[in-house]
């Protein structure tokens, strides 16, 4: 079989992009198709064999792609996939719709069906910083984009959900079913520090959604150490200047500097509403809890007392109680990273092979 690997695009680091590491890992010789790729984002797929639309030709078509939006499923649309036997596609927006030949067989590891289509488009429009002149044009153009991102699931043969949360979604907004495999995380590289800090941990790729805004008002509230890695849009400035002394912004970190963070933290905060969540996840590989919001996959990874502690609403006032009530020495750190070695990387490749197998058998 000749397979293809389609992913949205290329531009900066995320759980999107660690499935499609493993994905990559799993079929080297595979080339992955993408709207764009910019090295300066991803410098790793910098050998691999990728294969750009029409955007990355466009005037500054990799460092402000969102002007392109209009143009993206016809680029989409434009791979020219027809050698292909199984195509494979990670997706969150665009890379479900490609066309494919008629006899071949299209899996679709759906990250969460496209945020600002539907689960939120409204918060989408509200959040952007242009004159309301501008929104409005916006939203016909969502509806249309709603539409074609429909459509495309059409052109899918088999949906995988990387959680509950996400099939449910793809229930709702597609009208198809979904089997579940939960995204891979390198376990292996974690490890559990034989002494606790005196910080709590958050970070990640930085979006408006993940809520970062409510922990730097808890935390300035309470004055307790924070450390936060990540860089995020021009807009995390903002967020970062409210910040008191006792929060530490780290910007852009290496992986071993991760798992040192990781491992010496009292805990990881997650207050958003998250399609699966990987960062709770290499937490608890460390061997330390998590403080998460009871909403999206942190309720499917996270056992309270156990592994960690939902907060029930989405506030700072619930979060800081959370917080203020958190004890770091009545965890088992032992027993946290045995719970999160069932989502080990080597899991995922054996039930994505199973699976195309499966769907692929004459």
């Amino acid at each position: 079989m000749k397979i293809a690997l389609v992913h949205d695009y290329l531009a900066q680091d995320g759980g999107a992009e660690k499935v499609l590491d493993v994905f990559h890992e799993m079929w080297p010789e595979a080339p992955i198709f993408v709207l764009f790729y910019d090295a300066s984002g991803i410098p790793r797929y910098a050998t691999a064999d990728i294969r750009e639309s029409f955007i990355a030709k466009l005037p500054l078509g990799r460092k402000k792609y969102q002007w392109y939006l209009p143009l993206m499923p016809n680029a989409t649309e434009a791979h020219d996939l027809s050698e292909f036997d199984v195509i494979i596609s990670s997706v969150s927006a665009f890379a479900k719709g490609i066309k494919k030949r008629t006899d071949a067989i299209h899996i679709s590891y759906c990250h969460t069906p496209t945020r600002y289509l539907w689960s939120d488009s409204e918060s989408y429009v509200q959040e952007l910083k242009y004159p309301f002149f501008i929104k409005a044009a916006i939203r016909p153009l969502l509806g249309a984009l709603r539409t074609w991102d429909l459509e495309s699931t059409n052109r899918v043969d088999y949906f995988i959900a990387n959680s509950k949360t996400v099939q449910d979604r793809i229930t709702t907004y597609y009208n198809r079913d979904s089997y579940i495999i939960h995204p891979p995380i390198d376990v292996s590289q974690f490890y559990i520090s034989p002494t606790v800090g005196d910080y709590f941990l958050a970070g990640g790729r930085i979006a408006a959604y993940k809520r970062f805004d409510l922990i730097i008002h808890v935390f300035n509230r309470l004055g307790y150490k924070l450390k936060i890695f990540g860089t995020g849009p021009s807009w995390w400035s903002d967020i970062q200047k409210r910040a008191k002394g006792n929060i530490e912004f780290l910007g852009r970190v290496s992986d071993e500097e991760k798992y040192t963070l990781y491992s010496n933290a009292k805990a990881y905060i997650h207050p958003q509403i998250e399609d699966f969540g990987i960062t709770p996840i290499e937490s608890m590989a460390s061997g330390r809890p998590v403080i998460a919001y009871a909403e999206g996959g942190a309720t499917e990874t996270v056992i309270p007392g156990k592994t960690g502690i939902l907060f029930q609403e989405q506030t700072w006032e619930s979060l800081l109680d959370a917080v203020l009530h958190f004890d770091a020495a009545a965890w088992n750190s032992e027993e946290i990273r045995a719970w999160a070695l069932q989502f080990d990387a080597d899991r995922f490749k054996q039930e994505i092979t199973e699976f195309i197998a499966n769907k692929t058998r004459k």
